[in-house]
């Protein structure tokens, strides 16, 4: 038998090593090999531009990562470490983003800041939700016309029981988590109640009334704890589909992203929390949506609100 060639020996001999270190110690998993960051962190997102803008102004040694077309930054946040990115605007886009976070990031919670449209008439524009629980209510089945404006779903479909609006009955959602075997149906992702905790401690905090173009609001804006929080893949202008909303969910707010996120933090077993601000009535106001006006406003309250809760986490 002819000897191999000194260079190609030591190369397997090499690997031979490696391969009875690799058995010999803990294996290596796929999400080990994707991290580009080890050092556990939060995740902080916005679906777009505006509501990032004052969060990333403040970063401390921020570090750039780019996966599949998203930017991330990493660094500390009014101390703490953190990972911010956008989620882009939809309920795929937020479910995407946030998983390839989880993925790529040691991430230990989640949390968002952004905008919403209002749904509770008791609540103002500029106002700041910290909603308990979100759940995606335009998950829906789409009814059969019985009789001239009376739908009915299929007498086998028994999770179609929530009220309807025309031809849509909303759903729950099949759902799969970390530490439990099978799926179960489920309407409502709760955020965390240890961070609903510290977010109480930050409800009195001031928030802006003006902008730098002097938009300003009417009645000073505040942090609303509690209640409900609904998202789904469309941008709200109605008025009776609001006041259905706000029925049949008792929502404070909807959004087009929050959800989503949700539901991905309840699979991977961590914390979630979410910060979304007033910046229209979802079709509720007079005139034409209020959005255009007051979405920086918005923004930029979310984002203190968000930094305020980072300061007094401990």
């Amino acid at each position: 038998m002819r000897r191999l060639p000194s260079f190609l020996g030591a190369l397997l001999l090499a690997a031979a090593l490696l391969l009875q270190a690799g058995c010999a110690g803990a294996p290596a998993t796929a999400s080990d090999a994707l991290r580009l960051d080890a050092a556990p962190r939060v995740a902080v997102i916005s679906a777009f531009q505006p509501e990032l803008t004052l969060l990333l102004s403040r970063v401390e040694q921020p570090r750039k990562f780019t996966v599949n077309g998203v930017a991330f930054t990493t660094g500390t946040l009014q101390g703490k470490p953190v990972v911010l990115f956008l989620s882009g605007i939809s309920m795929t886009n937020a479910a995407m983003t946030t998983q390839l976070a989880l993925d790529r990031f040691n991430v230990s919670h989640v949390v968002v800041s952004g905008i919403a449209g209002g749904v509770n008439p008791a609540l103002h524009i500029g106002d700041v939700t910290v909603a308990q629980r979100w759940g995606q209510y335009l998950e829906v089945l789409v009814a059969r016309e019985v009789a001239p404006g009376r739908y009915q779903p299929p007498v086998w479909m028994q999770d179609a029981t929530l009220p309807n609006f025309g031809i849509f009955f909303p759903r729950p959602v099949e759902v799969r988590a970390a530490g439990r075997t099978g799926t179960e149906r489920k309407f409502w992702f709760e955020a965390d109640p240890g961070l609903l905790a510290v977010a109480e401690r930050v409800r009195g905090l001031a928030l802006e009334s003006c902008d730098a173009q002097r938009n300003c609001l009417s009645k000073p804006p505040r942090v609303v704890l509690g209640g409900n929080g609904v998202s789904g893949p469309a941008f709200v202008d109605n008025a009776g589909f609001r006041e259905y909303t706000y029925r049949t969910f008792q929502a404070n707010v909807l959004d087009m992203e929050t959800a989503a996120m949700a539901q991905v933090a309840h699979a991977n077993a961590v914390p979630f929390i979410a910060f979304r601000s007033l910046s229209d009535l979802a079709g509720g106001g007079e005139g034409e949506n209020e959005m255009g006006t007051f979405f920086k406003i918005a923004a930029d309250n979310s984002a203190r609100v968000l930094m305020a809760f980072l300061a007094a986490w401990k």
